[in-house]
């Protein structure tokens, strides 16, 4: 379920609750609760994103650890505090596609890339960089889309 309808559907029931309950000054308590609601969501959105966009674009500190912690339905404002940084777009998808590819990369070559789709992680997969200089993709990170 979408989580956005969750949300608006929970903002009526509350607008409708207060008026149910004290009339319209409790419709008025309502409307001031979801606006503070969603101040503090656009305040948190514009926080996560002055962070991330304060360190170089695609780099991370530990690839590995980044891969440890994605999970599939992640959601971009969930992914870019474990990323602490903007990921470096892979693949636009081209017009009309729905998904987008990012990566990460750290100091020693190893990368991690992202497929989102909607906003949300549907696969991700860590690509190591061999002793030799060659790069190996592990197979082992590789995880499947989400139906």
């Amino acid at each position: 379920m979408n989580s956005a309808w969750v949300g608006w559907a929970l903002a009526v029931l509350a607008v409708a609750v207060g008026y149910a309950g004290y009339g319209w000054p409790g419709v008025v308590l309502a409307v001031t609760v979801v606006v503070f609601w969603l101040l503090l969501q656009f305040s948190r959105a514009l926080r996560v994103m002055r962070r991330a966009a304060a360190r170089p674009m695609g780099l991370v500190d530990n690839a590995v650890m980044l891969h440890a912690r994605l999970k599939p339905g992640l959601q971009m404002l969930q992914l870019l505090p474990l990323a602490h940084s903007l990921g470096r777009r892979v693949d636009e998808g081209g017009p009309g596609a729905t998904h987008e590819v990012f990566e990460w990369a750290d100091a020693g070559g190893d990368r991690v890339r992202v497929e989102l789709q909607g906003g949300r992680v549907s696969s991700y997969r860590l690509l190591r960089r061999a002793e030799d200089g060659a790069e190996q993709g592990a197979e082992q990170g590789a995880t499947p889309a989400a139906p």
